[in-house]
């Protein structure tokens, strides 16, 4: 799926898939783990925007799901395309508990949990 839109502000960043909750923030992230970055167009003063390749992937799943929400809806019929989505917003040890869990438990202990929780 093409990006349209491949630069985005800091603030445009905040609080998104577990990323810093301020512009200073992103920044700072941003800058310790060298994302791709240019000054902003049109703009005083120092003010950069991020490359969305360089984007965790939480982050850059998100803002191409929040893009193209009619093309997100045709793939939604299929459901391996939603548990991938969901599997890629996980962190590393989520992921590592969530097959830890399903390796032990299986599917069906699984439902039986989700069931106990309705």
């Amino acid at each position: 799926m093409a990006m349209k839109k491949e630069w985005f502000a800091a603030r445009e960043l905040t609080g998104i898939a577990g990323l810093p909750s301020s512009p200073q923030g992103i920044n700072l992230m941003a800058r310790r783990e060298g994302w791709i970055s240019r000054r902003r167009k049109g703009v005083q003063g120092k003010a950069v925007e991020y490359h969305i390749n360089s984007l965790p992937i939480g982050a850059r799943s998100l803002l191409i799901l929040q893009e193209d929400p009619a093309e997100y809806q045709v793939e939604r019929q299929d459901p391996l395309a939603v548990w991938i989505e969901y599997y890629h917003h996980l962190s590393e040890s989520e992921r590592e508990k969530v097959l830890a869990f399903l390796m032990r438990e299986g599917i069906d202990g699984l439902l039986t949990r989700i069931a106990a929780k309705d």
